[in-house]
């Protein structure tokens, strides 16, 4: 894919960049590894205080910003505003929470037999940061705003088609005041992250992405005996229960399907109906799903963009495509409108069965899949029989149904009576097929640190 800002709503190549050149490559590197020698012994009050002036630089530019977004990725501005206002909520939490996490933490020296003992938490390094589109500035946020703080460098290696985004946070930390060369922007096409995570200066890697991609870079990082944290996939249940309150379940339920556009990992894709209310469920779901307004994501508006690639738009046709071939009926939407740009409209389908291709992988685009279930046992047995587990919803004022839903399903994150979103304040990431390691929170912090024991004998 080349490196160029294209409209999706158009279709139309805004602005295309070069690639970075061999030479230019090496030059970046050799300036992450010098800048990592010094950066680590910088103070956690001079990183904070950095975080910090990113963070008022960042709502400064938050109208150019969220427009700069939409016209990458297509989500509405709406939705762009609201993803830069979490980024500037992010970079102060570890502003604040930051040198918090960074204490050492004391042990048990009488246990050990020595006269103190102590973790102490130290940056690794470079980190090589590779992050999607769907979230240009979250995603990339989330790993830079703790790693920064941790005293790592970062360079970042951002989906081909969001260059101006990622150009921009390089921009941004620099002109908070972070030393030079602490984060990076590079460039390059996805065929040369081998050679970058092969290199002995880059010490670690992220990555937000597809199943495909993970097992890649995971297979390299294995290889070189490198950490690594993979955030890939979701096809996340949404189950619902006799006891809910459906009418804000519907509600979250339409948000959870077109959140940017349908293309988020971790909002609700398979719906699962208790069969006690199911029909007033979907009555409740396809009439607000139907409503919902399609068009440019500039306009105020509108409730749902287009998709952020032809490819990608082509995948949602292809499995709904698929479905209704096979016998699942389309309720809502179920086929592109004629028109420019990559739009797809909001679709409800029912009768999904094995045989269908989106039963067993993630459909990323506004495509809800709806279930009619006898129990919460069902659903679960249904819901943890997929590859994927990410997020999880449960909506139901049962406790008991409660407590069993926490239990067993298959999940690294499980809300209920809500949607499922990202906060600093707590853990992210999956498990399965949806990959491993945690972001946010100081769990996500330490992913990326030596925690080195230290033990003090006693004086002679």
């Amino acid at each position: 894919m080349a490196i160029a800002t294209t409209s999706p709503v158009t279709g139309e190549v805004v602005e295309s960049f070069d690639e970075l050149t061999p030479e230019q490559l090496e030059d970046k590197l050799a300036r992450a590894a010098a800048a990592a020698a010094t950066y680590r012994l910088t103070s956690v009050e001079d990183r904070a205080g950095w975080l910090a002036q990113a963070a008022d630089l960042l709502e400064k530019d938050a109208d150019a910003v969220s427009r700069m977004i939409t016209t990458e990725m297509g989500k509405t501005l709406r939705a762009a505003h609201e993803e830069v206002a979490k980024c500037v909520h992010g970079l102060r939490f570890y502003a604040v929470e930051g040198p918090k996490f960074l204490r050492d933490a004391p042990g048990d020296a009488g246990r050990v037999g020595a006269k103190q003992t102590f973790v102490t938490y130290q940056p690794i390094g470079v980190v090589l940061a590779v992050m999607p589109w769907n979230l240009p500035l979250w995603q990339a946020m989330r790993f830079a705003a703790p790693a920064l703080m941790a005293g790592n460098v970062g360079v970042l290696k951002h989906a081909s088609n969001v260059p101006q985004c990622a150009l921009y946070l390089e921009r941004l930390f620099r002109e908070a005041g972070f030393p030079e060369d602490v984060f990076q922007t590079l460039l390059i096409s996805a065929r040369r992250v081998e050679q970058v995570l092969r290199d002995d200066r880059v010490r670690a890697a992220t990555l937000t992405g597809s199943e495909p991609a993970g097992r890649s870079v995971g297979t390299i990082a294995g290889d070189e005996i490198k950490k690594v944290v993979l955030e890939l996939g979701g096809s996340d249940p949404f189950i619902v229960m006799p006891s809910a309150d459906l009418e804000r379940a519907t509600d979250v339920a339409v948000k959870a399907r077109t959140l940017n556009n349908g293309q988020s990992c971790i909002n609700g894709k398979r719906f699962f109906v208790h069969q006690d209310i199911a029909e007033a469920f979907l009555e409740r779901f396809t009439a607000k799903m139907g409503a919902l307004v399609v068009g440019d994501p500039m306009d105020e508006g509108t409730d749902v963009g287009p998709l952020a690639t032809e490819s990608g738009r082509r995948d949602v046709e292809d499995y709904v495509d698929d479905a209704v071939g096979k016998g699942a009926t389309a309720l809502v939407g179920g086929s592109r409108p004629e028109r420019p740009g990559w739009f797809y409209p909001p679709t409800v389908l029912t009768g999904v069965t094995p045989e269908m291709k989106m039963y067993h992988e993630e459909v990323f685009g506004p495509v809800a899949q709806v279930w009619t279930v006898s129990s919460l046992e069902e659903a679960l047995e249904i819901a943890n029989g997929h590859p994927y587990g990410l997020g999880s919803n449960l909506w139901s004022e049962d406790g008991d149904e409660r407590e069993l839903f926490v239990r067993d399903v298959q999940s690294g994150m499980a809300f209920i009576n809500g949607n499922t979103t990202s906060y600093p304040e707590i853990p992210f990431g999956g498990v399965k097929r949806s990959g491993y390691g945690r972001e946010l929170s100081d769990l996500g912090m330490r992913e990326f640190m030596n925690a080195k024991t230290v033990w003090v004998g006693q004086d002679s």
